[in-house]
This record gives structure tokens, C-alpha cells and sequence, in this order.
């Protein structure tokens, strides 16, 4: 029954992201001592839902940052390279990986799991409430 309500079907897209996130840092740093390795990681997850299609949200439109206002900052996209060290930078053994930047990447992704699956909980929470559940 939620699943069907795009809010749900959103969480539950960016909940499967950072598990597959999540996934790819692991490896990353798995491979720390690996030579020549290149870490990996997954697209922004704004980027994952271009020309997504949610059921209920008017066919296939587009999910992205609206600018109400002209005092609202633009959206910015910053391109780095998916191992995370700068171009050029590499260990004597070829391996592009920092275990620093990595680190980094996995408490940034802990947070939008947790936020993300926090706000699900409210939600389904205030759903419930509704129904008298």
C-alpha cells in the first residue's frame, strides 16, 4: 500500500542508493593496499533520479530542485573524480585511494541513510496515525 505513494517510493530508492554506496566505499577501502586499484563510487544520487519515473507523479517527470525565489541559492555541481583524490594523486603503487576522503564519504553516507530512514519512519508513523492504526 505505501509503496505506492511517490514520498515511499522515493525513501526507498535513496535508502537502496546508499546501500550500494555504501557498498562501493567498502570496497574502496578494502583495496587500500591493493596496487593500481581505482575507487569507485556512485553517481550523486540528484543524478540517479533525472529522468526518473515515480507512479504518481504525473507520468515521467522529472525530479528536481525547484528555486521559489530569486534569493534561493542555485543548485551546485561539483565534479570530482569517484576515488576521490585529486588527479595525479596516487600512492607509489598506483593505488588512487584516501582513506581519509573515504572515511569522509562513509559518515556522509551514514547520514542521508539515517536521515532518510528516520523520515520514512515519520511518515509511515503519521500515516498510521491517519488510519487510526
Amino acid at each position: 500500500m505505501f509503496s505506492q505513494i511517490p514520498l515511499f517510493q522515493l525513501a526507498e530508492r535513496r535508502l537502496a542508493w546508499t546501500g550500494e554506496r555504501q557498498k562501493l566505499l567498502a570496497q574502496n577501502i578494502a583495496n587500500l593496499d591493493t596496487p593500481h586499484w581505482t575507487g569507485r563510487d556512485v553517481a550523486p544520487f540528484a543524478a540517479s533520479l533525472r529522468g526518473a519515473s515515480l507512479r504518481g507523479m504525473g507520468g515521467g517527470a522529472d525530479v528536481a530542485l525547484a528555486r521559489t525565489d530569486g534569493g534561493h541559492l542555485a543548485p551546485r555541481h561539483t565534479a570530482s573524480t569517484a576515488s576521490g583524490a585529486k588527479a595525479g594523486e596516487r600512492a607509489p603503487d598506483g593505488n588512487g585511494v584516501s582513506l581519509d576522503d573515504q572515511l569522509t564519504r562513509i559518515a556522509e553516507n551514514d547520514a542521508a541513510h539515517e536521515l532518510t530512514a528516520d523520515l520514512y519512519r515519520k511518515y509511515l508513523g503519521m500515516f498510521r496515525t491517519a488510519l487510526g492504526r
